[in-house]
């Protein structure tokens, strides 16, 4: 007897169910109902449509309803809503939004996809005409509309994360003055504040303003346009609105079926995907899955995991045993000339959770130096002190920063630590890597440190040095320290001189010393020579340009810094 399976729900995880489930039974009566127009369509390219770089509208379908049903024989229907399960008589309510008919059908298995809403706070002002979300092409097409007949000369982005900094690269590409406004202290919540800080420099430089700390508190219209009022008493008028302050999981149809929630509201699922019901899966963006770092619940809003999921389910809905092994978090996101992306637990979230680790950091070129071109990739690592398993990084560049990433998502989803990370045999030619590619090179770094060939300190850590016992030594040259600055106190001893220095007796034997250079290289060399002759000392980690972003100096308008950050040239 054929399996009656029913999906409820489009788009990544939806249409991916239906199409797997039928690739594994021919025979099997597959549903698809969608509440909207659209089944299947690219939300992750929104952003881009509106500004032209995707010209075509129709290149964001990925799929139609009349090719569903033609390629893969599903029942697809598009403008159904399901407005409740029965589980007691296995059956579902439907109502046909074009005719405006309600009727019901049985199901042997149910697989949920029904994604996630923006949020949209009850402040005062939020239904105002010119205030938009961002989840479908119906959004799309409204915010395009007012683009292209309105003209709007400046816009407001709420929320600093992935779609919010998305939206605010492609209206400034149509020339509308743009501000981001962020609640939190930096954008981009996943990344560290010292990592987030390139990023913020960077939409600084293409021109968008951004006011950070600063919840909204309000909107009103006024003088055609919109005002924007934030917790401070700052007012910012405006064009348009683009709300991008996160999402919430579609949960009332699981939740009114009496299916399991989580904290968060998120439909709880085991690693089959399977619900409170045994026959009912889920996935996407509305289910809670585990954090495969941290062992934690937690909810990705990503394509790449609702792909997956979707398999996994039409797997397990129909007779199969398969398992998800829960998320990492993998994300990136284009900031202009930026690629800015993270994989694994944040700094932030470990120190949250009590987790031990440890942090590097390393600056290396993109490909070979001597190769036009090159420019600088900084990444962060999180790993385990006691026997280096990578726990998470972060990466901010320009070339080869999105490869890079997928790397560490993988070294990370095979356990792999940091000393697999030195022996990584990685393609190199000079246009596109080097002999010592930046994940070997951050891998010797944390290697380094756990083998106790370097005593490393965080500039987070910088706090805890007291400058009555230990003094810090910036190993850089004399034009380095005159075109960049220094960290202030620091004891300016050119790597080249410190040999010299030691042996004329300028060091006191009785003092720590902390080494800094541009971005770790030299520091190290000089961490080892120190070492060497019974001083003790620490390194710096991530150099100059770390203190740079932990110390907000990247928002600067210092033409050395920019050229550092943007110019395809080293400074």
């Amino acid at each position: 007897m054929s399996t009656r399976l029913i999906i409820i729900g489009g788009v990544a995880g939806g249409a991916t169910a239906a199409a797997r489930a039928r690739r594994l039974d021919e025979q099997a009566e597959i549903i698809m109902f969608e509440r909207g127009e659209y089944i299947s369509f690219a939300n992750c390219g929104l952003p881009y449509y509106v500004s032209g770089v995707i010209p075509k509208r129709e290149s964001l379908l990925v799929t139609t309803a009349q090719a569903m049903r033609d390629r893969y024989r599903v029942d697809v229907r598009p403008r159904h809503e399901v407005t409740a399960i029965h589980r007691d008589r296995k059956t579902v309510e439907i109502r046909d939004l074009e005719k405006s008919q309600t009727y019901e059908e049985k199901y042997d298995k149910i697989i949920l996809s029904p994604g996630a809403e923006p949020v949209r706070p009850p402040l005062p002002g939020i239904d105002l005409e010119g205030i938009h979300t961002i989840r479908n092409l119906p959004d799309i097409d409204r915010v395009k509309a007012v683009l292209d007949t309105r003209k709007p000369e400046s816009a407001v982005v709420i929320g600093g994360g992935f779609i919010g900094l998305e939206m605010a690269e492609n209206l400034v590409h149509l020339g509308i003055k743009t501000t981001v406004v962020e609640m939190l202290d930096q954008v981009m919540p996943p990344l560290d504040p010292e990592m987030a800080a390139y990023a913020q420099a960077h939409l600084k430089d293409q021109g968008v303003d951004m006011v950070l700390g600063d919840g909204v508190q309000g909107f009103r219209s006024e003088s055609g346009g919109l005002v924007v009022t934030t917790s401070s008493g700052r007012e910012i008028p405006c064009g348009m609105v683009i709300l991008s302050i996160g999402v919430r999981p579609e949960n009332k149809l699981a939740k009114d079926a009496g299916l399991a929630l989580g904290e968060r509201g998120h439909i709880k699922v085991d690693a089959s995907l399977r619900t409170s019901d045994p026959d009912i899966f889920a996935v996407g963006d509305a289910v809670e899955v585990v954090d495969r770092i941290t062992g934690m619940p937690t909810a990705t809003a990503l394509a790449g995991p609702a792909n997956k999921q979707a398999r996994i389910a039409a797997d397990n809905a129909l007779g199969r045993r398969s398992i998800f092994k829960g998320t990492i978090g993998t994300a990136v996101v284009k900031v202009f000339n930026l690629t800015v992306a993270t994989t694994g637990a944040s700094e932030k979230t470990l120190k949250r959770l009590g987790r031990p680790y440890l942090a590097c950091y390393t600056h290396a070129g993109s490909h070979a130096s001597y190769y036009p071109g090159a420019t600088n990739t900084t990444i962060k690592l999180l790993f385990a002190p006691h026997d280096g398993k990578i726990l998470g990084a972060q990466i901010v560049g320009r070339e080869g920063a999105d490869k890079r990433i997928d790397v560490l998502a993988t070294a990370i989803h095979g356990n792999m630590t940091v000393f697999d990370l030195e022996e990584l045999e990685l393609a190199y030619a000079p246009p596109y890597g080097s002999a010592k590619d930046p994940i070997n090179m951050i891998g010797f770094v944390a290697a380094n440190i756990l083998k106790g060939d370097m005593d490393a300190i965080t500039w987070s850590e910088k706090d805890q040095i007291d400058p009555a016992v230990t003094d810090i030594l910036d190993v850089r040259t004399p034009m380095e320290l005159k075109i960049l600055g220094q960290v202030p106190g620091a004891r300016p001893i050119p790597i080249d001189n410190l040999r010299k220095e030691l042996e004329n007796g300028g060091l006191d034997p009785n003092k720590e010393y902390i080494t800094y250079c541009a971005v770790g290289q030299r520091a190290y060399l000089a961490n080892r020579i120190l070492t060497q002759n019974g001083y003790r000392t620490r390194n710096l980690s991530g150099g100059y340009f770390n203190f740079l972003s932990q110390d907000g100096r990247l928002m600067s308008d210092s033409p050395q810094v920019k050229t550092w950050l943007v110019d395809d040239e080293k400074s």
